[in-house]
């Protein structure tokens, strides 16, 4: 089974040396991989970069959240690691800046809009008053009007999504779950398949696969869902 583009695989394990172990038992099954917050310190820009120059595509989920200028610069210098996809907060001067520090690299910014660990009590908590839905429509509007180039939302909203944004603006959607699998610490999820069905660009797909007995197996069976 060929690989898709649109499966990034989080890898979100504690070293360098094992995403790369992980990398070479997934072998030509994945070639879209997420780096995030737990190998970004250990030198995730440099194992991303490597990734590049074997022909992956590499997604940065940095989740930029400063005041306009460390977010152009610091897009800025993220976009010279040849990267396609960078998360930042979806709040609109942040996007902004992140618009302004992509300029016109190949790097594509996605305005996370609401984690799909959170729940509408938990929203409560925080101080949000609207509806996991609602927040979400909002800072997708907010993103448009920034010029960045899509969002990350839950396979629940990607379907309204569709309906607000033009052909090309990527919804990438976490939270994504083999039927009857463990949600873990996910509380808005959907199969692979339905979360593509519902209108998302590209799925991230973490535990499901890199926690499994065989990985690449797991992910075989993911892409097996994705194309059912």
């Amino acid at each position: 089974m060929n690989a898709d583009p649109r499966l990034y695989v989080a890898l979100d394990l504690p070293s360098i040396e094992d995403a790369q172990q992980m990398v070479d038992r997934l072998g030509d099954a994945v070639v879209s991989y997420k780096i995030g917050l737990q190998l970004l310190p250990l030198g995730g820009a440099e194992f991303g970069q490597r990734l590049k120059s074997q022909g992956k595509n590499v997604f940065y989920d940095f989740k930029l959240h400063d005041i306009d200028a460390t977010v152009e610069k610091a897009t800025r210098s993220i976009a010279t690691l040849g990267a396609d996809l960078l998360t930042v907060h979806a709040r609109p001067d942040v996007m902004a800046a992140a618009a302004g520090g992509r300029g016109k690299s190949g790097l594509k910014v996605l305005g996370v809009t609401v984690l799909t660990s959170l729940d509408q009590q938990a929203l409560d908590d925080i101080g949000y008053y609207l509806s996991a839905e609602e927040l979400v429509m909002r800072r997708v509007t907010q993103a448009l009007d920034a010029g960045i180039d899509g969002v990350v939302s839950s396979p629940l909203e990607a379907a309204k999504i569709r309906t607000q944004v033009p052909d090309g603006f990527l919804v990438v959607t976490p939270g994504v779950r083999m039927p009857g699998g463990d949600k873990g610490d996910q509380k808005r999820v959907a199969t692979p398949g339905n979360a593509l069905r519902f209108g998302a660009s590209h799925i991230v797909v973490g535990r499901p696969i890199t926690a499994a007995s065989d990985p690449r197996l797991a992910a075989m069976a993911v892409l097996e869902n994705m194309r059912a």
